[in-house]
């Protein structure tokens, strides 16, 4: 078909366009955001006001060794992190009473449990049943392309051998073995990415470690919780003595710097690390591991090691999905549970839903950001059969659909009331994917694509779908009822390719110089 002379100044219109929605709150189900457009329609529009100016494959502000370094990350979308440790002997059930607030992997802080006896438990830690090869192969068929696993949390329990500090599970546990290591031959062998979330500053066990101050109602109704709250107020968290016996610095040098380096040289090629809560960081303190990773170009680091000075290669929303406003056009990772607790807590049957995985995996993809997913393994090494279940729905899911996932980039249109829309580019045309939530009822979907010829299909099963042209509108004739009761995807490969993104004023200018815009299709 012969290309329409309005098509240049149509293209550049549509090249800035907001994506939809979180950071660091505790919300984890999809929360629609306000529709764009009606049920069957939606324009390739740009909204009137936009802060972003980048895309998820090239943020603004990178260079290009950074882009080089980011591109792998930026092309998986999809991840998976583990939360392991001695805290899974206890499941979140410390001398009879059930943990009452947070995650079960902070159990030994919120039940103010003394380090003595916390290291008892960690000695039973002897996780028999541990197999990391079906880890990484579950990681792979829910189509997953990395996995961080906790190396050392809060607890302070190195799950790797390391000769910093003897609260190790191979010093310190009837197992013996380091599980990082076994971890590790695993992802290469299954080619997974691997990497490391390590608590630099906080550690509870190691003397001298951080402690984030919890008042011991968030653990159990202990009847000397004033006497214990008291303590803590006064010892900067800490609620046990022997946590005092070395300052800051000490454990800084001595334990934390070290085990960073055993982590980076012992376990080949390591992809990420992840720091957490950076709980009495200074800057001294932080350019330490800085210093470390500055000879490991290769690594890719989160925004927690101290901010705001540190703020790493991308950001890391916690148990929600982003606001558009929250949003500034860098990489970001949502990290999320597939219950209530990051670690093994016996009593939370809080199950995800594979539809609202599927649908977070989607939202968060549509936005430009990556989906950190959690699994919390038992102490026996076996990982919860709810989570295995509801991971093999969700590879279903995307072994039909992973190509609308997998390398796009965010959504070149303000959110559609129908769901969500991710693109990928070649060298000359785009392909957009429609992810329909929301089948609608006249079996038709009316989109204002800027392009004179379009072809579409259903992604799951290839079938080819009628399309019409009219004034600038494309419009698709759909089978009656939902191939898929999760999303649906509908591949629509446009003859012509969409320019990146445009800040906002750019478009507005451009919009106003022409006197186009891509308004709903009515």
């Amino acid at each position: 078909m012969k290309k329409s002379h309005a098509l240049k100044p149509f293209l550049l219109i549509c090249a800035a366009v907001f994506f939809a929605s979180g950071c660091i709150t505790h919300q984890t189900s999809v929360t629609p955001a306000t529709p764009v457009a009606s049920t069957a329609s939606a324009a390739l529009a740009t909204p009137a006001a936009s802060t972003a100016s980048a895309t998820a494959v090239a943020p603004a502000g990178h260079d290009a060794a950074h882009d080089a370094k980011m591109a792998w990350w930026r092309e998986a979308r999809f991840g998976m992190f583990i939360h392991w440790g001695p805290y899974a002997v206890l499941g979140g059930v410390y001398d009879g009473h059930r943990q009452k607030r947070g995650g079960a992997e902070w159990i030994m802080n919120r039940c103010k449990i003394p380090v003595a006896e916390y290291q008892r438990f960690a000695a039973q830690f002897n996780p028999t049943k541990y197999d990391p090869e079906s880890w990484v192969l579950l990681a792979r068929q829910a189509g997953m392309k990395y996995i961080v696993i906790t190396s050392k949390h809060h607890d302070g329990f190195a799950m790797f051998k390391s000769a910093a500090s003897p609260f190790n599970i191979v010093d310190h546990t009837p197992y013996k073995k380091d599980v990082i290591d076994a971890l590790a031959k695993a992802c290469r062998k299954h080619g997974m990415k691997l990497g490391f979330y390590y608590s630099q500053a906080q550690d509870w066990n190691n003397p001298g470690g951080s402690a984030a101050r919890k008042e011991m109602a968030e653990g159990w109704d202990n009847p000397r919780a004033a006497e214990i709250d008291a303590y803590t107020a006064a010892h900067k968290g800490h609620w046990d003595p022997a946590q005092e016996t070395r300052d800051m610095a000490g454990y800084i040098d001595q334990v934390a710097v070290p085990q960073v380096k055993e982590l980076l040289n012992n376990y080949g090629d390591i992809a990420i690390i992840w720091w957490d809560t950076p709980t009495g960081m200074t800057g001294e303190f932080a350019k330490k591991f800085d210093d470390i990773l500055r000879q490991h170009p290769q690594v890719i680091t989160n925004d927690r090691l101290k901010r705001p000075d540190y703020p790493g290669d991308h950001k890391t929303p916690e148990q929600k999905i982003p606001n558009p406003e929250e949003l500034d056009g860098k990489d970001w990772e949502a990290c999320m549970t597939l219950n209530g607790s990051w670690g093994y807590k016996s009593w939370d049957n809080n199950w995800k839903s594979a539809e609202t995985l599927v649908q977070n995996l989607i939202r968060i993809t549509s936005m430009g950001g990556n989906y950190l997913l959690n699994i919390g393994p038992m102490a026996t090494g076996e990982i919860p059969q709810p989570s295995i279940d509801r991971l093999r729905e969700v590879g279903a899911w995307m072994k039909a659909n992973g190509e609308s996932i997998h390398g796009t980039q965010k959504s070149p249109a303000a959110k559609p009331a129908w769901g969500y829309i991710t693109r990928k580019d070649d060298a000359k045309t785009t392909t957009l994917y429609l992810h329909v939530l929301d089948w609608p009822a006249d079996g038709k979907l009316t989109l204002a694509v800027p392009c004179a010829s379009v072809s579409a299909t259903l992604l799951a099963t290839g079938a080819a779908l009628k399309t019409g042209q009219n004034a600038g509108a494309t419009t698709i004739a759909l089978p009656t009822a939902a191939p898929d009761k999760i999303a649906s995807v509908i591949k629509l490969t446009l003859t012509e390719k969409l320019p990146g993104e445009k800040s906002a004023a750019t478009t507005t200018a451009t919009a106003a110089a022409t006197g186009k815009s891509f308004d709903i299709v009515d």
